[in-house]
């Protein structure tokens, strides 16, 4: 499949993706994710590794539609944890 990213144009095929994914180790999903054989990537570092482009130079929205276009299934970024009060950990209610 053709597609552009960073202003660049790559064939993208899902069984090179996955050939290429092989072996690298899933870091933390922060943001939007990928599922990837029995792995969830970050799509940035998914990204880096088949475009071998620094991941500063293309976005999330661009690689996931990309790799959903390709039939891999990508997940919204998890809710962020609720911020926790800090007066209420050193006992300052009502300051």
């Amino acid at each position: 499949m053709r597609c552009v990213i960073a202003r660049f144009p790559f064939d993208l095929i899902k069984s090179e993706v996955e050939q290429s994914m092989e072996g690298i180790t899933p870091e933390p999903v922060a943001g939007v994710s990928v599922t990837i054989g029995r792995r969830i990537y970050p799509v940035k570092q998914v990204g880096e590794v088949i475009t071998k482009q620094d991941r500063r130079d293309f976005t999330a929205g661009e690689m996931r539609r990309a790799l959903t276009r390709l039939g891999f299934t990508c997940h919204d970024a998890p809710p962020a944890a609720p911020a926790r009060d800090a007066r209420a950990d050193h006992g300052m209610q009502g300051w």
